[in-house]
């Protein structure tokens, strides 16, 4: 790695040290690298400004994979110098994501007008229908794959979302 390289990622985990994402995927070309931390964090507008901040990079040179799990330590495929941070305890750190399993567009009910599959604070179980993602005019039922308490739908209905992306945050029972 160049010095210019190394640079990059000295401020790239800086960033994710300062918004708690824990675990971070970087391909690009010949250089792979993930970093793991001992905290998490379900922000969507922290993977969003990590996203904006990564847009600088030349366009097709990078894969980006912020994934938020439990990560017991630090590390790095590449030579890095990151240490593990003790993190506040943070009450959201336990919370399960419910990620979109396809491209599409977000809705929260079956169709205009009609009540919310899910809101913030209803108990759902394991397989409970919590939106719908239209992809190619079909329309997907997303359902639970835990269950618990919403605690957060982490994006706005007739939102577009990727595959992956957060959209509820539900405290498990």
């Amino acid at each position: 790695m160049n010095p210019e390289d190394l640079k990059e990622l000295k401020e790239l985990i800086e960033f994710l040290k300062d918004n708690q994402i824990g675990e971070f995927d970087l391909d690009r070309g010949d250089l792979k690298v993930r970093i793991k931390f001992a905290h998490e964090s379900t922000s969507a507008a922290d993977l969003a400004g990590l996203s904006r901040m990564l847009n600088a990079t030349p366009a097709n040179s990078l894969v980006l994979q912020p994934v938020v799990s439990p990560a017991p330590s630090t590390t790095a495929a590449a030579p890095a110098t990151a240490e593990a941070v003790a993190a506040p305890v943070d009450e959201n750190a336990c919370l399960h994501i419910v990620k979109s399993p396809i491209v599409g567009t977000f809705y929260e009910s079956p169709s205009t007008g009609m009540q919310a599959f899910v809101k913030e604070g209803d108990q759902v179980e394991n397989g409970q229908v919590l939106c719908i993602v239209e992809a190619m005019k079909l329309m997907n039922e997303i359902e639970s794959d835990a269950a618990g308490e919403i605690v957060k739908r982490l994006v706005a209905t007739g939102q577009p979302v990727e595959y992956g992306q957060p959209l509820f945050a539900l405290r498990l029972r």
